[in-house]
């Protein structure tokens, strides 16, 4: 007689075995590969695109064939299915090579509508919500939490699996051209947000349904020198003359302890501290002494994109942001970053580097070791390669669904903030009431129409409702032109037609803040003052009606002149000590 032995039920390997067992498996160009993460296009009906020089954008197979790459950035719109559709084909692509490692594919946000495709996409199919300054005026957490939720369903339908996002600088110079994707000026909020929105992206831990989020950009992008973005070289430099970084390293610990899996850094080059003068990807203080050590952190760390290799966008040069050591080659430029501590280099694809430091002895294939672990590490807990694919049908229905929509629209809703209400017998105090006579401007007429007479001759109406954006300095070239920067006062003239219309009718003015401008032209002279960050007509004219009331408050202090600007400080918060309108205000009725 025999006695069946029972069966032994074996619990799976740890995620960090399972990528040491991995990496033991591959040879130096597979996990230079590991390394790098370029961006990406899309080609028609979700087709894998051809490569375009031009953006500097490689074709698939040679970014997965050639190079061994498994990590990209996808630019450009297309409809769910075809996302889901093309990123089904970059697997398959994936699947066939020696070891199958899938892809990790990231993303901008892409759920707002800013302009600035450097930094952001446009929402295109997806649920559109206020930008996240916005999210910060509602200063509500549970709110930041259902957006990052809806945000990682709809990603994880088209087999999105990492975000470039949350963005956790505080916005203490109100120059800068990335305010708008900042929650704001106070060191707290902006914590409370990063926590809650990465709570919403990787749920409790990180996991298969979750979405990696790249918080950015350590140890905080905010005190810029001149106001200016160190996308360029003229605003490379971070300065704390109030001797505030602890102030901006504070969301970045938050989310540390709130377990964030990866962390993008700046491109800043910090000047007057004692911290190296060079961009923080080569920053071995700031990399392992501030992140790694100080912090605790143990995560994916990666370089902001293309601090390596000079390039040419749109005919026009881009040189790498490797502020401080641009005399460097691209392959000591490599070297230096990897002695800092970087993991992974953001919109480059040069693993040859990789593989010639390390057989030239100037790296230990060791350290590449340490780096393609973690990165492994990810892959694993996101489980991609038990789940590689993704359904185009389920795709299509969940990403831009009624649900999510009415969601981003009732946040739209929650972000106006009421600035300056008009007297109580103004027609052009809110909510308008019905029946009323109103002129208005381009598409806003059309929205407006559906609850009040519309009128061409502001003569002949009972209020004006205009629309603005905050103000900024034109300036040339395909990158350049989207960053708005410059004196935030309205240039001479710009409103002059705005008091116009306010001197002959009682006036509704809502201006669009991604940055916080200067509106003392418009505080004392129009009836009702209000300000929105990235709200559809619809929208706002919901908020208008009082169908809600406004509730937001100013997630910023905005400034009373631009000579009160140049005199604060670029690190410290609040330092301005008589505000036109201070953070936190917000009328309601």
């Amino acid at each position: 007689m025999t006695t069946q032995q029972p069966t032994v039920i074996r619990p799976p390997r740890p995620p960090l075995q399972q990528a040491d067992d991995l990496l033991g498996r591959m040879n130096l160009a597979e996990k230079a590969g590991l390394l790098f993460h370029p961006m990406i296009g899309i080609g028609p009906g979700g087709t894998l695109a051809p490569a375009d020089p031009d953006a500097g954008l490689l074709a698939a197979e040679d970014l997965v064939l050639h190079r061994r790459i498994s990590h990209v950035n996808l630019v450009g719109v297309a409809a769910p299915a075809d996302l889901a559709r093309w990123h089904n084909q970059l697997q398959d692509l994936a699947a066939s090579t020696r070891l199958g490692v899938p892809v990790t594919v990231s993303t901008d946000p892409r759920h707002a509508r800013s302009a600035n495709p450097n930094t952001a996409a446009l929402a295109g199919a997806f649920s559109t919500w206020p930008e996240p300054l916005g999210l910060a005026a509602t200063g509500d957490p549970e709110l930041v939490w259902r957006h990052a939720d809806t945000v990682r369903r709809e990603y994880l339908a088209v087999g999105i699996r990492a975000a470039l996002h949350p963005q956790a600088d505080v916005a203490t110079d109100p120059r800068w051209p990335r305010v708008l994707g900042t929650f704001g000026e106070d060191p707290e909020l902006v914590s409370r947000l990063t926590v809650a929105y990465l709570s919403g992206l990787q749920g409790p831990t990180l996991g298969p349904d979750s979405v990696a989020a790249l918080v950015k950009h350590f140890p905080g992008g905010g005190p810029v020198r001149t106001g200016e973005d160190p996308h360029f070289r003229y605003g490379a430099e971070q300065a704390y003359p109030g001797g505030r970084l602890a102030a901006h390293l504070a969301p970045f610990v938050a989310a540390v302890r709130a377990g964030a899996a990866q962390v993008m850094l700046g491109y800043g080059q910090p000047v007057g501290t004692e911290l190296p003068p060079v961009a923080f990807a080569f920053n071995h203080e700031v990399v392992t002494g501030l992140l790694r050590q100080q912090l605790g952190f143990t995560g994916v760390i990666c370089a902001d994109w293309g601090v390596l290799t000079d390039t040419c966008f749109r005919g026009e040069p881009r040189p790498a942001r490797a502020w401080g050591v641009e005399h460097l080659e691209p392959a000591q430029r490599l070297r230096t970053a990897l002695h800092a501590g970087v993991d992974q280099f953001g919109g480059e694809a040069r693993p040859d580097l990789v593989v010639d430091l390390v057989r030239g002895g100037q790296v230990t294939e060791d350290r590449i070791d340490e780096s393609a672990r973690r990165v492994l590490h990810d892959k694993l807990r996101l489980g991609l390669f038990e789940h590689r694919y993704v359904d185009p049908e389920h795709a299509a229905q969940v990403a831009g669904g009624p649900p999510a929509r009415a969601a981003g629209l009732a946040a739209q809703r929650a972000c106006v903030t009421l600035l300056r209400q008009a007297p109580p017998d103004s027609p052009a105090r809110l909510p308008l009431a019905p029946g009323l006579r109103v002129y208005a401007e381009g598409p806003l007429r059309a929205a407006l129409g559906g609850r009040w007479t519309v009128m061409s001759d502001p003569r002949q109406a009972d209020v004006a409702v205009l629309r603005l954006a905050a103000p900024y300095e034109r300036r040339p070239g395909p990158v350049e032109a989207y960053f708005h920067a410059g004196p935030l006062e309205f240039p001479p003239g710009a409103v002059d037609r705005v008091l116009a219309i306010a001197a002959a009718v009682p006036t509704v003015v809502d201006v669009y803040l991604d940055r916080p401008a200067v509106l003392t032209p418009l505080a004392g002279r129009v009836g009702t003052l209000l300000v929105s960050f990235g709200v559809e007509d619809t929208a706002l004219v919901d908020v208008l009606a009082g169908e809600p009331a406004p509730t937001g408050r100013l997630p910023v202090d905005l400034p009373a002149s631009q000579r009160a600007v140049l005199a604060g400080q670029p690190d410290a918060p609040f330092d301005d000590p008589a505000p036109l309108f201070r953070y936190g205000h917000g009328l309601t009725y």
